[in-house]
């Protein structure tokens, strides 16, 4: 029965639209991506129903199956947050960024994402990326060169820089699933909730198990007492929060509303 309720996609001007343009940014957040959705249908169709977004992304993969690519659903590792990616899922994840990168450069990405997932807390620090610099691949690359190159990773949402040190972004977590699985089989990690890779995150102290900052935030949730959902010891770590889209919209639109009041006094 399930297959009778699927439906073939079909791709109107709205679609392609919205495809193009998330193309162009690699990777959106969920507001951001609703927000495209609403001005593709405002430019080629602003009588209709705006379709809902899991039924409208659907349909758009279901066209793009057989180009094995496809906008994948995920979230932020730090708070939760979701996001989308176009992802190509047929070629190997480092060679999918060979036409914005040069060899050396693309080594160096490597050398980072193995340092970052060979780390316990998912993070590389600047100074241990830039001592492999003598050890790449191609064109010789100075130490300036490669911090240079690094924030290139970080404009293009490959990697998030936090205080000096580096981590994956929600992007290349999307994208390189599968090859950080197949490539680094005896330090990828999981998280014990979602099952999903997981670079950063929490683990308990007595049995080892790892588990997502927002899975966390949802197992103890309501837990005043949490436990190690593995070997039932007291999880010591400090539970974050929740996120609340609700109550994001609310400080955005609080935040946005004191930046038009202080532009209103000068």
């Amino acid at each position: 029965m399930q297959g009778s309720t699927r439906r073939t996609g079909i791709m109107t001007d709205v679609h392609r639209r919205f495809l193009q343009l998330l193309m162009t940014h690699g990777v959106l957040e969920e507001c951001d991506v609703k927000r495209l959705q609403k001005h593709c249908y405002k430019v080629h169709d602003c009588n209709a129903t705006i379709e809902k977004l899991e039924d409208f992304i659907n349909n758009i993969n279901s066209v793009l199956e057989s180009l094995y690519i496809e906008i994948k659903k995920g979230v932020t590792e730090d708070d939760g947050r979701p996001i989308y990616a176009l992802v190509n899922l047929a070629t190997t994840s480092i060679s999918k960024m060979a036409s914005d990168f040069a060899e050396n450069e693309l080594d160096l990405f490597r050398k980072a994402l193995e340092l970052i997932i060979d780390s316990d807390t998912g993070f590389a620090s600047s100074t241990n990326i830039l001592n492999l610099v003598d050890q790449l691949k191609g064109k010789k690359m100075r130490k300036k060169e490669a911090e240079h190159v690094l924030q290139k990773f970080v404009q293009n949402k490959w990697l998030i820089e936090k205080e000096g040190e580096f981590t994956l972004h929600g992007r290349a977590i999307l994208e390189m699933d599968q090859y950080i699985r197949e490539t680094y089989p005896d330090a990828v990690k999981v998280c014990n909730i979602c099952r999903s890779l997981l670079i950063q995150g929490q683990s308990c102290e007595t049995c080892g198990i790892r588990m997502h900052l927002p899975c966390v935030a949802k197992y103890f949730q309501s837990n005043s007492e949490p436990h190690c959902p593995h070997c039932n010891d007291y999880w010591p770590h400090e539970v974050p929060e929740v996120f609340d889209p609700e109550k994001e919209r609310e400080t955005g639109m609080s935040r946005s509303n004191k930046r038009s009041l202080r532009s209103r006094q000068h």
